[in-house]
């Protein structure tokens, strides 16, 4: 019965935001009609989606849900996206020459052990490639801690380690970890020199009380949006 009913001339008169879903293969209404509907409707989005269902409960509803509540609200629910505040350890390796690279046989070891070392101060390794491991804390002195035994067992093997902290918000997909806070620790960790433990004035605030001591270094102006840091070395 509705669809005997032409409502063709009202379409202009609509005058509140209007969102039009319709699915490519509907079954029931040809999606020629749905664009009609937003083509006549003054300032109305069209939104086509794949499939075949005609019912919005019916089939991938998330889809439709998705589009309605950008729609409503101007932006899209990410799923699984999370923000944390860690303290975020990048470690560079190189050799006692200051080479950017080492033995691939030392080079596994200390990755091992610098696993085992996030694990033992109650972080977590994030990415590891042949010359850099990353690992985030939830906590800034646990965090320095662990890059001071770092740094500890890769002398023993005649290893150069670079390291810089940084504490800020990171962006978390499941597994993966990204955001400024990565961004920055790195840079921190690329202004460090051999056996180094750089950090940031923030981990340097956070850590108050709890002694451990820092030599101020001069302030350094990082790339693109990072913006200008003092940095502080860890003392030994």
């Amino acid at each position: 019965m509705n669809t005997e009913i032409d409502i063709r001339h009202v379409l202009p008169t609509v005058r509140v935001p209007t969102l039009v879903v319709h699915r490519s293969g509907d079954q029931c209404l040809k999606v020629e009609e749905g664009r009609y509907l937003a083509e006549h409707i003054p300032g109305a989005k069209f939104v086509e989606l794949p499939g075949v269902d005609h019912l919005p409960f019916v089939g991938a509803q998330d889809e439709i849900l998705d589009e309605i509540e950008e729609f409503l609200t101007g932006v899209r629910h990410a799923s699984g996206f999370d923000r944390v505040l860690a303290t975020v350890l990048v470690a560079r390796l190189a050799d006692p020459l200051g080479q950017t690279s080492v033995g691939a046989d030392s080079s596994a070891r200390h990755t091992v052990y610098f696993r085992k070392e996030v694990e033992l101060f109650k972080g977590k390794v994030v990415d590891v490639d042949d010359d850099q491991v990353l690992a985030t804390f939830d906590g800034p002195a646990r965090a320095i801690r662990a890059a001071c035994a770092i740094r500890a067992f890769a002398q023993r093997l005649n290893i150069s380690v670079h390291s810089g902290l940084h504490t800020g918000e990171c962006d978390v997909f499941g597994d993966r970890v990204g955001g400024l806070a990565i961004e920055i620790a790195r840079q921190v960790s690329a202004e460090s020199l051999p056996d180094q433990i750089l950090v940031s004035s923030t981990v340097k605030d956070l850590v108050a009380g709890s002694g451990i001591r820092f030599s101020e270094c001069a302030s350094q102006l990082m790339p693109g949006r990072l913006g200008e840091w003092r940095l502080y070395s860890v003392e030994r």
